[in-house]
């Protein structure tokens, strides 16, 4: 289903932005996602690990040192939980695995061969688990589908007019567990809420057409 609507998005992308411009920048990205925490009570939480990421961007010149972009990231981490009552000391809940698909702009700066540049996008990023742990609850964690938004910013170094080394940093905001029930035993507790995953990455960007 999830590669069904990224390719369905992306041949849509395409077709919806050709028209403004035949500049097109390509850029498979790999990078480093960092870890965060969602508090709950006076001294529990869920933990997301840290983990390697990676993900593609292409993006569609609509006016000057501006580019429409559709990108696609991936990263699988673990879900960690601390619970006085059912988890005293912090254990891994679940592994996660998190696929989003965001459209939005990027704005260039300067007209060098080094450009920086920041821009925000919007998407959904969908969440799915494996490898429960059975010892703190006792079903599975149903998979699910969340908005989400995104802000980033960086620096591409052209080495030449089609080929440079693109260097970024961003957040991705919400990764959201709305509604995780973690118990054993008939007791447990509902936990939902919001945090910010940030992010470094590094790739190439390959620029094409006139």
């Amino acid at each position: 289903m999830k590669t069904k609507l990224l390719f369905l998005f992306s041949i849509t992308f395409l077709f919806a932005t050709t028209s403004w411009s035949q500049v097109v920048e390509i850029t498979p990205t790999y990078g480093y996602q960092f870890g965060s925490k969602l508090n709950y009570g006076v001294s529990n939480y869920l933990k997301i690990s840290s983990s390697d990421q990676f993900g593609i961007t292409v993006g569609v010149e609509a006016d000057d040192d501006m580019m429409v972009e559709l990108s696609y990231i991936h990263h699988s981490t673990e879900l960690k939980i601390r619970d006085i009552i059912i988890s005293p000391t912090e254990d891994r809940l679940t592994d996660v695995y998190a696929d989003w698909v965001m459209i939005g702009v990027n704005r260039y700066f300067g007209d060098g061969m080094v450009k920086p540049f920041f821009g925000g996008s919007l998407g959904v990023v969908f969440l799915s688990n494996d490898n429960v742990n059975y010892d703190i609850v006792n079903y599975n964690i149903d998979n699910n589908s969340k908005f989400a938004f995104a802000f980033k910013g960086g620096v591409n170094i052209m080495f030449t007019e089609s080929v440079g080394l693109n260097l970024q940093g961003g957040m991705m905001v919400p990764v959201t567990w709305g509604g995780v029930y973690v118990g054993s035993g008939g007791s447990g507790v509902s936990v939902s809420g919001s945090t910010i995953v940030g992010y470094v990455s590094g790739g190439l960007v390959f620029r094409v057409g006139s």
